[in-house]
């Protein structure tokens, strides 16, 4: 028969030597198991970060939770400003192949012992990342808070600032259990409506962290008045310590206030036209008021004579009251109308001559020099009456002399013989030049001048004062 063949593991040399490959290939795959189990495809791309602080190669990359790869490499960037940042190099699964340039990165923390992890949250849209690829520092965001900066916020003055905090609620709370519970209770319904303001609050519309940092600027500028400040707090609860008598009536004060601002908000849009008239009305009473200090002894003189004459004003509109029945029947008289309608024609009639002859009055004094004249020129008599005094006057020998028939104006030859007629003298009257010419014109002598003498002669008559 056969002899049997000699098992494997039958000789110690050999089963040691399986033994120690066995072990080698396991410390290599351990020691690698890190950057990825080797002859797996993998998807290596790049991605720029602010910092790589306390990062490792072999930290986990993750999707949504879910691992998907490690970090392969960390390398360091300096830009032209002289900010350091890194570069990771990411070992990814090809199951997350490809990701697009739109994707986010950040670098956030495991656990409390400063361990981290990348996560990657894929963008939508855009190029795809391919692999050995960089994804640029602008897509890694929002830029992580680091425990070690929230550690530093509790710093000796901020931890002082807490302690006596904590101690001045304390002191504030101290025997007041009962006050507490009921506070907790009224929160209750505050904190529903707290709600929608919290939401308000959180909304980066409000930019509530420019509202601190302008806080924090208003507390650097009060800094220095902090003792007046002080000073006015205790004025203040002087003050507050007087109001607490009256606190029933500012309280009534308070409880009436909104139905009174909701009268006043319907009725004070109502009110700007009254309010309009009577602006305009003071500002038409201003050049009355002027005077009146000027005016209002003759004001207080004409109600002591006007109360005195008041007293006779019965008799009179007794005496009146025939008057007005008279006028009433003749208004009533149906030819009145008509004589009212002539009347008005008349006016209308006279409007142009009066306008053409006013200024003869007004502005040369014609009318007034001509009463005057005539008184004069019948002035002068004897007892038997007056008469008017003729002075013969021989006129210029010449062709053409007034003396006699002629064919045309005096003109010569002598400086006498000349004729000087203005039939429709300037009187400053519409269409006219304002000038006084009537009995104002100068002789001019060796010319004949027939219509307005040359130059303006003024607006001054007789009897003005200049």
């Amino acid at each position: 028969m056969r002899s049997a063949r000699p098992s494997v593991f039958g000789s110690p040399v050999l089963v040691g030597a399986i033994t120690v490959l066995v072990v080698v290939v396991g410390v290599f795959l351990a020691y690698n198991a890190n950057k990825g189990l080797p002859f797996v495809p993998t998807y290596d791309v790049n991605v720029h970060v602010p910092s790589g602080a306390d990062l490792v190669v072999g930290n986990d990359v993750r999707v949504g939770g879910d691992r998907v790869g490690v970090v392969n490499k960390i390398t360091p960037v300096r830009d032209k400003a002289g900010h350091v940042s890194a570069i990771l190099g990411l070992k990814l699964d090809k199951t997350v192949d490809p990701l697009s340039k739109t994707t986010t990165v950040i670098v956030r923390p495991r656990s409390a012992l400063g361990l981290k992890y990348v996560e990657i949250t894929p963008g939508r849209g855009g190029q795809n990342l391919a692999a050995g690829d960089t994804l640029a520092l602008k897509q890694a965001r929002p830029r992580p808070v680091e425990i070690d900066q929230i550690f530093n916020i509790f710093n000796k003055p901020t931890r002082t600032g807490i302690q006596e905090g904590l101690t001045g609620f304390g002191n504030g709370v101290t025997g007041r259990g009962p006050d507490v519970n009921l506070a907790i209770s009224a929160f209750r319904p505050l904190v529903n409506n707290l709600e929608p303001v919290a939401r308000n609050l959180a909304s980066p519309r409000t930019q509530l962290a420019r509202f601190f940092r302008s806080l924090e600027r208003a507390a650097g500028e009060v800094a220095p008045v902090a003792e007046q400040q002080a000073a006015l707090f205790r004025n203040l609860n002087t003050t507050f310590a007087a109001l607490v008598p009256v606190k029933g009536d500012i309280q009534q004060f308070i409880e009436k206030s909104p139905p009174s601002e909701d009268i006043a908000i319907r009725e004070f849009p109502r009110q700007r036209p009254f309010l309009r008239n009577t602006a305009a009305l003071f500002r038409e009473l201003q050049p009355g008021a002027a005077v009146l200090p000027h005016a209002a002894p003759i004001l207080a003189d004409a109600e002591a004579i006007g109360a005195k004459s008041l007293a006779r004003t019965p008799s009179l509109n007794k005496g009146l009251e025939g008057v007005f029945h008279s006028l009433d029947r003749f208004v009533a008289d149906p030819v009145v109308p008509r004589g009212i309608n002539r009347l008005k024609e008349t006016v209308v009639t006279l409007r142009d001559p009066l306008d053409f002859i006013t200024p003869a009055q007004t502005t040369c004094n014609y009318i007034t020099l001509w009463f005057r004249n005539i008184s004069s020129h019948l002035s002068e008599g004897d007892s038997r009456g007056t008469w008017q005094r003729f002075i013969i006057i021989a006129t210029p020998q010449g062709p053409n002399n007034e003396g006699g028939p002629a064919s045309a104006p005096a003109n010569g030859p002598n400086q006498d013989n000349h004729l000087h007629a203005n039939t429709y003298p300037n009187t400053a009257s519409p269409g006219q030049v304002k000038e006084c010419e009537a009995g104002n014109e100068d002789y001019v002598i060796g010319k004949t001048i027939v219509g307005n003498s040359p130059g303006n002669q003024g607006t001054v008559t007789q009897g003005q004062v200049k």
